[in-house]
């Protein structure tokens, strides 16, 4: 029968995908706190944000970066990539999200879909990747197509940050689940835009209260969340 990509892709963005993305809420919380997430509406407009304006931007440029110098085996170029995604973080717990978890996938993912490539990365680098160039460098090592594997990643990315708001605003999961249509539209125009930037060097944010709300987060009394 062979091997399906599909099936390899939805399993490793499931929320049972054991990379800790439940711990994380990318500043939901303190948006929540704050009073800038209220309800449906506010998320929607709120993510519809990050997607367009914030880090969709610039993970969305990573993944499409870390995946062409991935199939191309142009591994000084990937590692070029990996190195900018390290340190492309506002604020200490964006890096510590985006680290912690692309570890944890990198070493999930070599245990249970393994590849040369995988391996060779996690040698070179020390297992130390941020999450959006360790899906990338897994979804063209096993034969996943960019465009796909991005939009995967940025519905993930999105049903995450639901998930939190669900559980911190609260919403139901009706509400959560309506959100998460509605910012159809922007995952995918997120994606469109990724796949059509031709240097990282171009990429930039304008989310500053996102930034405002993770610099917040780190000394907030009580948290559930870590970021």
């Amino acid at each position: 029968m062979g091997t399906d990509p599909l099936y390899r892709l939805l399993a490793w963005l499931s929320p049972a995908y054991p990379i800790g993305a439940f711990s994380y809420s990318h500043g939901v919380e303190t948006a929540v706190e704050e009073g800038f997430i209220k309800d449906r509406a506010s998320l929607v407009t709120w993510l519809e944000s990050v997607l367009l304006l914030g880090t969709g931007v610039v993970d969305g440029a990573l993944f499409a970066a870390a995946w062409r110098a991935a199939e191309a085996e142009d591994w000084p170029a990937f590692d070029a990539v990996a190195e900018r995604a390290a340190v492309w973080r506002g604020t200490s717990e964006m890096a510590l999200e985006s680290r912690q978890q692309g570890g944890s996938f990198l070493s999930m993912t070599r245990v249970a879909w393994p590849h040369p490539a995988l391996d060779a990365v996690h040698e070179r680098l020390a297992g130390e990747l941020s999450l959006p160039v360790a899906v990338a460098l897994a979804a063209a090592a096993h034969g996943i197509a960019l465009d796909r594997a991005l939009e995967g990643y940025l519905h993930a990315f999105t049903a995450s940050l639901i998930s939190a708001a669900v559980r911190s605003v609260p919403l139901g999961q009706s509400d959560g689940q309506i959100a998460l249509a509605a910012l159809e539209p922007a995952v995918r125009r997120a994606t469109e835009a990724a796949l059509a930037v031709t240097s990282l060097d171009e990429v930039g944010t304008a989310t500053p209260l996102l930034d405002w709300c993770s610099l917040s987060h780190e000394t907030q009394y009580t948290r559930l969340f870590r970021s």
